[in-house]
């Protein structure tokens, strides 16, 4: 089987660096999983997710002229679809939420304002200016 872009394949990690993994694919190739394509969250130590010798499902995301091969472990997961769960709110318990929430933002903007305008008219001059 060759190696082409889209295609998934078992590896074996022959080693790791701080920005990715090497894995070794058959017919001896070798290609690096970036660290950003090791898991879907954030992954700041990759030795917590992958160690040498491990066996691993990759999927082929790009394969260079010079022979480079990228390799995705968290693209190579199949995960079905997930469906979005319909709100069990009602239409008028969504409206009165937006209503507080504009009511809540409404108030806080006419305080900074306010606020804003206490500053910069004692700064215009006058007594009792504090220079800062």
């Amino acid at each position: 089987m060759s190696i082409e872009v889209g295609s998934k394949l078992q590896g074996k990690v022959t080693g790791i660096t701080n920005f990715g993994a090497f894995v070794e694919l058959e017919e001896g190739k070798t290609g690096l999983v970036h660290i950003s394509e090791v898991a879907d969250n954030y992954v700041k130590d990759i030795n917590e997710h992958l160690t040498v010798g491990d066996e691993v499902t990759v999927k082929v995301i790009n394969v260079e002229k010079d022979g480079k091969i990228g390799l995705s472990i968290r693209k190579a997961k199949d995960r079905p679809q997930q469906a979005r769960p319909k709100s069990q709110k009602s239409q008028k318990e969504r409206t009165e939420n937006f209503e507080s929430k504009m009511n809540r933002f409404l108030k806080d903007s006419e305080d900074r304002l306010a606020s804003l305008k206490k500053h910069t008219e004692s700064k215009r001059g006058g007594r009792g200016a504090r220079r800062g």
